[in-house]
């Protein structure tokens, strides 16, 4: 049993939403506080092209029984469930509704969550560029779903195919390390021991200048979440056929940096 789990970018209603190994994470992992770190139900998806299966809403349903079960659940709506904003400060099914929250971990150290849209960069970019980034995003998660279908027709466990790309293009690290170094210069600012969000789909625990950076990771091409153990230590792990841990950091202990989860 874990003290808290973050998850994020789950974005249910998308063909690339991988529902079934969320939906065995869940079932597997008790804890005491749940954080939906934002674009659990892609929203802005739906209103383009429906789309949902049956692993779809059993996520939902098992979501709201833990909250049932007395785990405490927030929910931070992220940019593709942003129009649930509007209901921050409510609670519905035991789910509570916040723009952030200030998480303190069992061995002190305080933590704001947020889904982390609001630290993109993208508004310097021009508006055909985005548009450009979204549609080889969109290209990228349906070559990983084709791949990946493949790969357990003969028999093959899951393999992220999108973080080889994110790693060998030059661009996509350092969009990634400015990302981060934006982040960790908020937090610092703010008074924060660190920051936990999500939106950039890449699980990572590292250190910036004495503030610790934590991506819980995605769960359309990485299947990651953020554990916190009774200890206060921070894991993240992957869970697919094959779970593992990527990540371990306690206060007593140097932070590594995370490695993703197709290392």
């Amino acid at each position: 049993m874990f003290r808290s789990v973050f998850i994020s970018d789950v974005h249910l209603g998308l063909a690339d939403c991988q529902a079934g190994y969320l939906l065995d994470f869940l079932r597997s992992a008790q804890c005491e506080r749940l954080y939906l770190v934002g674009d659990i139900v892609d929203l802005e998806n739906l209103e383009k092209q429906p789309y949902w299966r049956d692993e779809h809403g059993a996520v939902l349903a098992e979501i709201f029984a833990i909250a049932a079960r007395g785990t405490k659940v927030t929910y931070i709506p992220g940019n593709h469930d942003a129009a649930l904003r509007r209901f921050a400060g409510q609670r519905f099914g035991g789910v509570e509704i916040a723009l952030n929250a200030v998480h303190v971990a069992a061995d002190g150290r305080r933590y704001r969550v947020s889904h982390g849209d609001e630290f993109d960069g993208g508004h310097d970019a021009p508006a055909w560029l985005l548009k450009l980034g979204d549609a080889l995003q969109g290209f990228i998660c349906s070559a990983s779903r084709r791949f990946n279908a493949l790969r357990r027709r003969l028999g093959l466990d899951y393999l992220p195919l999108s973080i080889r790309i994110k790693q060998t293009i030059g661009r996509a690290r350092r969009f990634i390390e400015d990302f981060e170094r934006r982040v960790a210069e908020q937090a610092r600012h703010d008074g924060f021991d660190g920051q936990i969000c999500g939106h950039i789909h890449y699980g990572r625990i590292v250190d910036r200048g004495g503030v610790l950076y934590v991506n819980d990771g995605d769960w359309v091409e990485h299947c990651t979440a953020l554990v916190e153990h009774h200890d206060g230590a921070l894991e993240l792990l992957h869970w697919t056929e094959q779970r593992r841990s990527i990540a371990l950091c306690r206060a007593e202990m140097p932070v590594p940096e995370a490695l993703p989860a197709a290392a």
